[in-house]
């Protein structure tokens, strides 16, 4: 499960390693804690008929594309690290 940002960069590698491997746009599930309008959009349109199973979709994002409210760097908080172009934790 990923929170699925702006760029869902991590996400689109991943389901491009399923793909080569043969499995159809519909076969594929994205189950993700917290999105947004862009990266739903951008998947809709790479992959269509893809399912995107989401907990919440936040309407607002930040000038570095980060999700408001969203989760509040949650992989720097669980994994105690910092990203130094977020602020991190």
């Amino acid at each position: 499960m990923l929170v699925l940002k702006v760029e869902g960069g991590t996400l689109i590698t991943a389901i491009d390693l399923i793909k080569e491997r043969g499995v159809d746009n519909e076969h594929i599930k994205v189950v993700c804690a917290v999105t947004c309008p862009p990266p739903l959009k951008k998947l809709s349109e790479k992959y269509p008929g893809l399912r995107v199973y989401a907990g919440s979709i936040d309407p607002t994002l930040t000038d570095k594309g980060m999700i408001i409210p969203g989760l509040g760097d949650a992989g720097d908080r669980s994994f105690g690290t910092q990203n130094p172009t977020r602020g991190g934790v």
